[in-house]
């Protein structure tokens, strides 16, 4: 039985030495060079030029800048961020950012990112002109994408009813119901051209989906390793049924503090 395993291993380690017997060196360096740039250089299976990244007073930075980064790593494509007003536009925090583009200046988008946040984000659900122009954007898009409660947005617009997707833990199920969508609680979930995210780094995750759809797993894994994206949190936790009852009840009860007057008057 050994002598044959040791046949075995032997008659491989020949086939494996042949395989690149004969070949100048120089040549599979050629080679290799070539499948490097093939990868480099993948087109998109569809034509990707502009991402618009929406942002209000108020919006989650992260939700942001996590597909703004992510995103503008496909080749050949515009990000930029877009708000109803060009100006300085504050995130949560305070954090100002300069936006170039307003609503008037942009008719059409291949990808329309919308974030979450808190009460600003529920404010947005009542504003006319921004549900209006994402509506008319949504026309043109290959994806309408929200992060966290960003869907909270997309949904007011109508774009998600009947659709399945997923938004911020915090009342996940009874917010979209509201608008009419079917919440499955997944880190991201595609619904035609439609993708949703759940709360704030899951839109990172969601953009790598996106990518992977487009350009495939090679150039995926070159963006990942870009990023060194190997996520390891001090605790397996980060949604309520991996967090501590009590952590998840406190968080629960705070959220509600700040945001259940204005839900309550949204249902209204």
């Amino acid at each position: 039985m050994k002598e044959t395993i040791k046949s075995i291993l032997l008659l491989w380690v020949l086939a494996t030495s042949l395989s690149g017997y004969g070949q100048n060196p120089s040549d599979v360096a050629a080679q290799r060079h070539q499948e490097m740039m093939a990868i480099l250089y993948t087109q998109p299976k569809i034509p990707i030029k502009t991402i618009g990244i929406l942002v209000y007073d108020g919006y989650n930075t992260l939700d942001a800048m996590g597909p703004y980064h992510i995103l503008s790593q496909i080749m050949g494509s515009k990000v930029f961020f877009v708000a109803k007003n060009k100006g300085m536009i504050k995130n949560q925090s305070g954090l100002q950012i300069k936006v170039d583009t307003s609503f008037t200046e942009v008719s059409k988008l291949d990808i329309l990112v919308i974030p979450g946040g808190a009460k600003e984000t529920l404010m947005q659900t009542q504003d006319s002109v921004t549900l209006n122009w994402i509506r008319k954007i949504d026309k043109t898009t290959t994806y309408t994408t929200s992060v966290c409660t960003g869907a909270w947005i997309l949904g007011a617009s109508g774009l998600l009813k009947g659709k399945t997707a997923t938004t911020n833990w915090y009342r996940a199920e009874e917010m979209l119901k509201i608008y009419g969508a079917n919440f499955k609680e997944e880190r991201w979930v595609k619904d035609g051209k439609y993708w949703t995210s759940a709360g704030v780094t899951a839109g990172m995750d969601m953009s790598l989906a996106i990518i992977d759809e487009l350009m495939g797993k090679k150039y995926t894994q070159g963006v990942m390793l870009d990023l060194e994206y190997d996520p390891k949190p001090p605790y397996n936790a980060g949604t309520p049924k991996k967090t501590e009852p009590i952590v998840a009840d406190m968080m629960k009860e705070m959220y509600d503090m700040l945001m259940l007057p204005f839900i309550k008057g949204l249902k209204k």
